[in-house]
């Protein structure tokens, strides 16, 4: 599931109210309540402080005084289409005089949300296996070779009496190395390892 990278704002204006988005990264309620509460003291003549968030299996939102079910909603359901987690979305809007109705202000708000998400670097984790080989040095060209056309890393080189390596990969390849080495290979998993990744 995507996260932002980093807090994010976007401005959109839509018939003279300016709509100004935060996503926020973050791990809990409370972290959430105090990067609203800051927000708010940032714009404290805004009409509204619309919020909405997923934390986990946690899911709020909030129309702050817009009509219901036409803000925060919207917001939220704009977070949970883009399959987004540990995120608060606060967009605050600064009425421009004209009425929007409710289906432009559920229009309004889930534009907000998604031209932030355009904006935003998103990152997803990723569970990466953690391996050691041990080979003869007659077979660093094969698995050299291999390593490249396969685009994994080796994250640690010894040399001693046989070669060691140490790399990350997403699924197994012990059957691929025991095929190339013809079994002249030792395979060993170390640990699953969470990777953040820029999506």
């Amino acid at each position: 599931m995507p996260r932002i990278q980093n807090d994010c704002i976007n401005t959109i204006e839509i018939k003279k109210s300016k709509f100004i988005t935060y996503l926020h990264r973050t791990q809990n309620e409370q972290e959430a309540k105090d990067f609203l509460k800051a927000i708010k003291k940032e714009h404290p003549n805004a009409n509204h402080h619309c919020t909405a968030m997923i934390i986990g299996n946690i899911m709020r939102s909030n129309d702050d005084g817009e009509p219901s079910q036409t803000a925060g909603h919207p917001m939220l359901d704009v977070l949970m289409h883009n399959e987004m987690q540990d995120v608060l979305a606060v967009v605050v809007r600064y009425f421009g005089g004209i009425k929007l109705g409710t289906g432009g202000l559920v229009r309004a708000y889930s534009s907000s949300v998604q031209e932030a998400l355009k904006v935003a670097t998103l990152t997803t984790v990723t569970t990466l296996q953690e391996y050691q080989i041990h080979f003869s040095y007659d077979l660093i060209g094969k698995v050299d070779h291999y390593f490249r056309t396969q685009n994994i890393e080796v994250i640690e080189q010894q040399y001693e009496e046989d070669v060691v390596y140490h790399f990350l990969v997403q699924d197994d390849i012990s059957k691929d190395l025991m095929e190339l080495t013809n079994g002249k290979i030792q395979i060993k998993y170390i640990q699953d390892i969470e990777t953040e990744c820029v999506i």
